[in-house]
């Protein structure tokens, strides 16, 4: 068994997180969790007597330490991240670091607050005709993006967009988004997806900013962008009874 287990905890909602995921944290003895993101209510899971600490108030050094030294002592520990950790989670530093250290982990993958998103939305990311893309970025903030990477070079493609990390700069953002995306293109900003408190304002680039900022949404809401929100959109092939394919005949 590893001895860190990094796990997706999901975008709010305590039972949307894997079965894996609850059965690594019953297991620690040591939990490590991203306070400022994840459900305090998933902390239910942990067993009586695990050592909890919040990483919140925590340096990349001191988290490491303690994994290193629950590790010299046997204990398990599991590293709880918000959404799935392989988005905006940092987590790779501390992989490294670990795999230096020679600490065996594993990482459980979560559901990320984009897909929780749509479910709320009830759209399709996907939309046949739409977009086949998906790209998920942020807004440049005092963190820069690689070149080629900005809003407005993205925003070219015209593919479906969530963009993360960036409501509290929503005028710049659709500013941005405005050298590729037309005013027209439908906006949904979803405010805490998947939480008792969720919120969901829809409009458009040219309106949506003021929408946002009257309902005072400054953090943890995710922008999404694109064709995908509305009704336009080409029937799937996949159930369509013209296409044929590996298990099913075209009719005739």
């Amino acid at each position: 068994m590893a001895q860190v287990a990094f796990v997706g905890a999901g975008p709010g909602d305590p039972e949307l997180i894997t079965l894996k995921g609850v059965r690594a944290i019953q297991a620690a003895d040591v939990i490590i969790y991203a306070g400022s993101l994840v459900n305090p209510e998933i902390l239910a899971y942990a067993r009586e007597g695990a050592k909890i600490y919040n990483s919140a108030e925590m340096t990349l050094e001191q988290v490491i330490e303690v994994m290193e030294e629950s590790a010299a002592r046997g204990k398990q520990v599991a590293r709880i991240h918000t959404g799935d950790p392989s988005i905006y989670g940092a987590i790779q530093e501390q992989m490294d670091i670990l795999g230096r250290k020679n600490i065996s982990y594993t990482v459980i993958p979560g559901v990320s607050s984009f897909l929780a998103a749509a479910a709320s939305l009830r759209r399709e990311y996907t939309l046949p005709g739409v977009s086949q893309t998906v790209i998920l970025t942020r807004m440049e903030g005092r963190t820069p993006v690689p070149p080629g990477e900005t809003l407005g070079e993205l925003a070219k493609h015209g593919a479906t967009m969530g963009i993360f990390l960036s409501v509290q700069d929503i005028e710049r953002v659709m500013a941005e988004l405005g050298r590729g995306y037309a005013p027209e293109t439908p906006v949904a900003v979803v405010y805490k997806a998947s939480w008792p408190e969720e919120k969901i304002l829809k409009g458009t680039l040219a309106d949506i900013a003021e929408k946002v900022e009257r309902e005072g949404i400054s953090k943890t809401a995710l922008i999404l962008v694109g064709g995908f929100l509305g009704s336009e959109y080409e029937r799937s092939r996949l159930y369509d009874p013209e296409f044929s394919h590996g298990y099913r005949e075209k009719s005739r």
